[in-house]
């Protein structure tokens, strides 16, 4: 099927392989190949559609956004342009990241804007959560690690997301992996944007407290992102987790399968009101987020612990005297030179300096001698 983009046409439905729209007689291809399917979501700024990019032989899907404000006044519709082209900027200096959506296209068609994006296949976290139910401690540290290392790759490009929450979280069906969608929230926090008081942007459950005053930083997005993550544990809005009353949070009176100590504390530091005691990195969260964690190994096998016995004097070992003999006079030719060392006899520290005289080798042996065999009074 193909699906008329005009916002005024009363039958937009359309066969596949009409380039014109039935009803309406409206171009059904925009820039000759990206046709739309159909709808996917409306807002108060425009419609979102899935599509088909038909210039690629492979006909992969996509999503064309079109901008259609529907809100009256003329501050409004231009602060929804900025969005709107906000989101082509930033999707365009982010470049290509695996867990963010690629813009494809931007353009005007019939004076109405469009962008055109990768289509992730899957399911949003609040889509997910309504029908599998709240996650537990695992899936938790799992979207963490995988969440936070995108959040680091967007600061480190001076983009603040700024409505992070789990509707913008689609868990990828191909590969389960999570993908932050919608950037019409972004704010490029260059030097400037950071010390000026913007505009109060994102959903209200989900926003930091400075956020709302219009002053978003890189820590606005770990506020938001706590706030999501007690929102999956718990199955309740953030704002029901809060207890305004005594200025604190009390997410964890409401979890159905428990939490551990640490990961409770790193969700209360990224969810602090005042933003310099929060998390001021995603690097920082990760760090704390890994620090204790369990390594997965294989079991290991019990090993019986080795006990060291204080050394003893080895054992006496009883010789005849021509045994003693034959070694006594090995002794003597390797100190004197007399004959080639023998296997696995200790060689001399300094094979060149030999007893001054024969004599006294001598004596010193026979005394050796005497003390083997018991002749030695001594």
């Amino acid at each position: 099927m193909s699906y008329c983009l005009n916002p005024r046409c009363p039958k937009p439905e359309n066969p596949h392989n009409v380039k014109f729209c039935l009803t309406c007689g409206a171009k059904l291809l925009l820039k000759e190949r990206y046709r739309a399917i159909k709808p996917i979501g409306q807002g108060g700024f425009g419609r979102t559609f899935l599509a088909v990019d038909e210039d690629k032989p492979s006909k992969p899907r996509c999503v064309i956004k079109q901008f259609y404000p529907q809100a009256q006044g003329t501050n409004t519709v231009q602060k929804a342009v900025e969005l709107f082209t906000q989101e082509a900027v930033q999707l365009d200096e982010l470049g290509k990241h695996p867990q963010i959506p690629e813009l494809l296209a931007y353009f005007t068609h019939d004076d109405r804007q469009y962008l055109v994006q990768e289509f992730i296949d899957g399911q949003n976290l609040a889509q997910e959560l309504a029908q599998k139910g709240v996650f537990n401690e695992t899936q938790i540290r799992q979207l963490l690690n995988d969440l936070l290392p995108v959040l680091q790759f967007c600061h480190a490009r001076q983009v603040i997301h700024r409505d992070i929450k789990p509707e913008n979280i689609i868990l990828r069906q191909s590969d389960r992996k999570l993908v932050v969608v919608d950037f019409g929230a972004s704010k490029s926090a260059t030097s400037t944007a950071l010390n000026r008081t913007g505009t109060s942007i994102g959903s209200p459950e989900y926003v930091a407290p400075e956020q709302i005053r219009g002053r978003a930083v890189f820590a606005s997005d770990i506020y938001s992102l706590g706030a999501t993550c007690i929102n999956l544990l718990t199955g309740r809005s953030p704002f029901d987790s809060y207890d305004i009353n005594n200025d604190k949070w009390v997410w964890q009176q409401y979890l159905q399968t428990p939490v551990n100590n640490q990961l409770s504390r790193i969700l209360d530091k990224m969810l602090e009101s005042i933003p310099i005691r929060r998390y001021q990195t995603a690097d920082e969260v990760l760090q704390d987020l890994n620090r204790h964690s369990p390594v997965a190994t294989t079991p290991a096998i019990p090993v019986k612990p080795i006990t060291q016995s204080p050394p003893s004097t080895p054992p006496f070992v009883t010789k005849s005297p021509s045994q003693i003999d034959q070694e006594l006079e090995e002794m003597k030719t390797q100190f004197l030179g007399g004959g080639k060392p023998q296997p696995n006899k200790i060689q001399p520290p300094n094979p060149t300096s030999q007893p001054s005289t024969k004599s006294k080798v001598d004596d010193e042996l026979e005394e050796l001698k005497a003390k083997y065999l018991g002749n030695n009074n001594s």
